[in-house]
């Protein structure tokens, strides 16, 4: 049962105050039997009242306004949450059973927004190798494990080829990319198998050296197992998600668990940081910020115009915590 403590800062800069601006964060970590969230505290640029609600997948989000001329807005999120190792699916139910299963609940409410699969130009592919390897002759658990093993040998981790924007197609061209590129591939791959599968944000805490994506926001999949529920799959790091990923959202795709995106009024430039420390200790050294620069020079009056420039400033920051060890 390990404790993480994790702060996550997110600052926009602007070369001029704007105004009215309406902003939606989902970083409200989710809370249940497998992840408890001691404590959470979110602090917002001019304190706004932040309106809280549940989406339709049951995620938590916050909602605010700040109507005030500002030219910086900095969004705090200060974590404690203990984390529970879940058992894992087992093959005691034959596998003939378990696609019937998935069959005859196709239209459950739970699992059927998430069996579509979108269409890219590794379909065929993909289809082929579901029939080479006689995959839907096996358990679903071994599917999804099969499958995020494949992922992860045929793709390269390569930070900076692709952003928040890049299609599925971009990055099946590059076999390369990073988690949420692996995991939009693994999230295709999964649904053209039969098997709901759904996308998952998050933390990664610290477990292993080799552990990548670690000092960032994070991206796996949760695939639906008949008989046991939800099971998480990290491609990135080939491994079974459990007690070292703490969850933020889930839904169909990236969209649906954005941490922050929003507009407001006024054209101008803007610039944007994010940092995410996670511990196992409760660190209260402050994060230094930077100071107001303007290197984009497009204006935007939306936050997920700029959330490409999350990536690259994360795997700066990763670059430096990996010298200093």
């Amino acid at each position: 049962m390990p404790t993480f403590f994790i702060k996550h800062i997110t600052k926009f800069s602007y070369s001029n105050p704007v105004v009215d601006g309406a902003n939606l964060i989902r970083l409200h970590p989710i809370n249940d039997e497998y992840q408890k969230v001691v404590s959470h505290f979110l602090s917002v640029t001019n304190n706004p009242y932040i309106e809280s609600f549940n989406d339709f997948y049951n995620n938590r989000i916050g909602t605010f306004l700040i109507t005030e001329p500002h030219d910086e807005l900095i969004i705090t999120s200060d974590v404690e949450v203990i984390t529970y190792d879940k058992l894992f699916p087992t093959d005691t139910v034959d596998a003939k059973t378990q696609w019937e299963e998935l069959k005859a609940r196709k239209y459950d409410a739970e699992i059927i927004d998430f069996l579509k699969p979108t269409p890219f130009i590794g379909t065929e592919e993909v289809l082929d190798l579901i029939a080479s390897r006689k995959l839907t002759e096996k358990t679903p658990y071994r599917v999804v494990l099969e499958l995020c093993d494949y992922v992860y040998n045929n793709f390269k981790y390569v930070k900076g080829v692709t952003n928040v924007d890049s299609t599925i197609d971009e990055v099946w061209k590059l076999k390369a990319g990073v988690c949420q590129d692996f995991t939009n591939v693994l999230l295709q791959m999964v649904k053209l198998c039969g098997i709901p599968a759904r996308y998952v944000s998050g933390y990664i805490c610290p477990a292993e050296d080799n552990t990548r994506g670690l000092g960032a926001t994070h991206a796996w999949i949760e695939a639906y197992i008949p008989f046991y529920g939800w099971f998480g799959v990290d491609p990135t790091n080939n491994a079974i998600a459990n007690g070292n990923h703490v969850r933020l959202a889930v839904g169909r795709n990236y969209a649906d668990c954005s941490p922050v995106k929003g507009v407001f009024k006024r054209k101008v430039e803007s610039d944007l940081f994010v940092v995410v420390e996670i511990s196992t200790t409760k660190n209260k050294e402050n994060i230094e910020l930077p100071t107001n620069s303007f290197s984009d020079t497009k204006s935007s009056n939306s936050y997920q115009r700029n959330l490409d420039r999350i990536q690259h400033q994360q795997q700066q920051i990763q670059q430096n915590q990996q010298q200093q060890q």
